[in-house]
């Protein structure tokens, strides 16, 4: 397969035209001129469009063992590809949870049958994700779990997340952290702030996130394990990572675009798709989170994907769950609020989705580079469309970005040189 007048990122940031030769789901030539017996083959016309390696996202709920009225790995997988993610990490808090070997197996083999994205799963931390016991790290490592998490709940016993790491460590495995102390947050929908004020709801505040944050700099630094924070939303936690980057501890972190793009100020009314944990923050944190993701405090953009049916999020911003969509307005959101305003290069942005999880997490994929998979995503940057989540993949049509007139949107994905989505 030959995908020729591509645009193509260089090493300085530049875009130039380039031919990419694939063979056997591997690149095998970057070229600026193709031969005769090249044309003959295969032959897909990129017509100028943006071609990236494709998107990584390592924060995902694809809901499937348990709750596939909200999403299943299939379908999930789909959406994924839609929104030009190659590879995505499933999180464990699923019905059972992901925390045996068995199940760990069962997601893997469910995106084997579906056969689009790679899907990565993580393990829980704790059986159950109930805080009491620790998982079998070492099984679950063996079965492919490629890191242990209890995201959705913060794991609350400092010796419990202190031994996890310990375990974690032995293994080269890395601990991803929820960050959140329950005792701080119980009952509460929203942010503290202007908006729950007004609406008369308790607030979460933003010290629930960032006493974890720091609890958990600290085991990690006296652990020598490799920690990850989950979705960090508030200005204390990015000050605590920076802070902990520049002594040498082995952290690292991602940010979501609704962190990026949205603050506690902008919910406008009781409406649960702006319904999200972390929450909405305060401007100030916005922008704290903007400066970390571009001194690479913050390492990766994730989505969080978070699917819910439209019945549980019609119970309103008390009772509905936390959570919104993510993977197919990701990159044109933010395409479209900082590289086409001028305020980031693209090239900031395609690295922070690419080629710096597939660092994190020592993936073998994330570049253009002869060799590499043929993880692919072709973007057309001009066309300009409004966001209709009746026309989503994912079940999930929970989000507040409806009618949001974007640009940067994903026409072509491919896994292993497969065609594994098209617009056309």
């Amino acid at each position: 397969m030959i995908i020729r007048n591509a645009s193509v990122l260089g090493k300085e940031g530049e875009l130039a035209r380039k031919h990419i030769v694939v063979q056997d789901g591997v690149i095998t030539a970057v070229k600026d001129v193709l031969d005769a017996a090249e044309e003959a083959g295969e032959v897909i016309e990129a017509e100028g469009k943006l071609l990236i390696p494709g998107l990584i996202d390592m924060h995902v709920h694809l809901r499937e063992p348990g709750f596939e009225h909200k999403e299943t790995i299939e379908t999930g997988s789909r959406s994924a590809a839609k929104g030009g993610f190659t590879t995505i990490a499933c999180m464990p808090n699923t019905r059972p949870v992901t925390d045996s070997p068995e199940i760990v197996e069962l997601v893997k083999s469910k995106a084997q049958e579906a056969g689009l994205v790679k899907v990565l799963p993580y393990a829980a931390i704790t059986k159950n994700e109930l805080g009491r016991e620790l998982t079998d790290f070492a099984a679950l490592k063996t079965a492919g779990a490629i890191g242990f998490t209890d995201d959705g709940v913060g794991v609350q016993s400092a010796q419990m997340m202190k031994d996890a790491m310990k375990i974690a460590a032995g293994l080269d495995m890395p601990v991803i952290a929820h960050c959140e102390d329950n005792s701080l947050v119980e009952g509460a929908p929203v942010a503290e702030g202007t908006f729950a004020d007004k609406q008369g709801l308790k607030g979460i505040p933003n010290e629930s996130e960032a006493i974890h944050v720091g609890r958990d700099i600290l085991l990690a630094e006296a652990t020598g394990v490799h920690y990850h924070v989950c979705h960090v939303s508030t200005e204390q936690s990015v000050r605590l990572i920076r802070q902990a980057k520049q002594i040498g501890i082995k952290v690292t972190a991602e940010v979501c675009p609704h962190h990026l793009l949205l603050s506690e100020e902008d919910i406008p009314g009781m409406d649960a798709n702006w319904k999200m944990n972390p929450p909405l923050r305060s401007r100030r944190d916005v922008e704290a989170c903007i400066e970390g993701l571009l001194d690479g405090t913050l390492d990766i953009i994730v989505t969080d994907h978070a699917p819910h049916s439209a019945e549980e999020k019609a119970k309103g911003m008390q009772l509905a769950p936390f959570g919104i969509v993510g993977f197919e307005t990701a990159f044109p959101l933010l395409y479209t609020a900082f590289v086409a305003t001028g305020k980031w290069d693209l090239s900031l942005l395609v690295q922070r989705m690419t080629a710096d999880p597939a660092r994190v997490f020592r993936l073998n994929t994330g570049s253009l580079s002869v060799g590499a998979p043929a993880d692919l995503t072709l973007i057309d940057l001009n066309e300009e469309k409004e966001v209709d989540p009746e026309t989503f993949a994912s079940k999930g049509r929970n989000t507040p970005f409806t009618g949001w007139k974007l640009k940067g949107w994903p026409v072509k994905t491919w896994v292993d040189g497969k065609e594994v989505w098209t617009d056309k």
